[in-house]
């Protein structure tokens, strides 16, 4: 049977979620778990790779398996042979055709940042650290631009290979809470480093380097440059993916 998983993690101390020769990866050490608990050596596809660094809430990964664990205890089965920082939240049965990346239908991230005098040894690693606090309220009137159907592609970073890059943000909720601040934003997909440019281009606006009223010119632009820098992956979170499935 097909299962899917939803997945959270800590990503500070891996190179990312996809297995690669030069450092430990989430996917690796998710398939070690399957293995020692079902015996069976399984193929981990996630909805879309995370980089070094960055978290997630809510990873949807599917594999094939025979076990004869129900899915009501595989979670607590994977959980007693994953590390602290890897936890498996949820089990479900899918369609032998269900595939974790192609078949979603949105995302939504999050990104924690805060500004303070001093680097905060408990948020570090889980936020990342500004030195100027930006106005949030000028950020918001930018991110107004965002909202809707656009060719992204200023927003991606070298490395992205798409056939296109048109996206739909859906939702872009900026909050503040004192030092910090929080970037939710939710479409049916995400180019490479997409969000952190776009929070490190809001970010530019907040510190009077961009105006509000630059961004729908800078997105027209295409051009990488135009925008604001890309924001550290500490402060990068994958809280959700969603698909078009009956309630379990």
């Amino acid at each position: 049977m097909r299962v899917l998983l939803r997945v959270e993690y800590k990503g500070t101390e891996y190179c990312g979620w996809q297995r690669q020769k030069n450092g430990l990866s989430v996917q690796e050490v998710l398939a070690n778990a399957v293995r020692e608990t079902t015996g069976e050596a399984s193929v981990m596809h996630g909805s879309g790779r995370t980089d070094a660094g960055v978290h997630a809430m809510g990873q949807a990964v599917h594999f094939d398996t025979h076990t004869s664990i129900p899915l009501s205890k595989l979670p607590i089965a994977l959980n007693a042979h994953l590390p602290a920082s890897i936890r498996v939240l949820f089990a479900r049965e899918v369609p032998p055709t269900f595939n974790a990346r192609f078949d979603a239908v949105g995302k939504t991230y999050l990104y924690k940042m805060y500004s303070a005098p001093v680097t905060s040894p408990l948020r570090e690693g889980l936020f990342a650290f500004v030195h100027k606090h930006p106005d949030v309220k000028e950020m918001r009137r930018a991110a107004e631009h965002i909202l809707g159907t656009h060719d992204f592609k200023v927003f991606q970073a070298a490395g992205g290979h798409v056939k296109t890059t048109v996206r739909t943000i859906t939702d872009l909720t900026i909050r503040e809470d004192g030092e910090e601040i929080s970037f939710e934003v939710s479409g049916n997909g995400f180019l490479y480093n997409m969000v952190r440019i776009m929070v490190g281009t809001l970010y530019y606006v907040g510190i009077g380097k961009l105006r509000a009223e630059d961004i729908p010119e800078i997105i027209l632009s295409g051009k990488r440059d135009r925008a604001g820098k890309t924001m550290p992956p500490e402060g990068l979170y994958l809280k959700e993916v969603r698909y078009d499935l009956p309630e379990a």
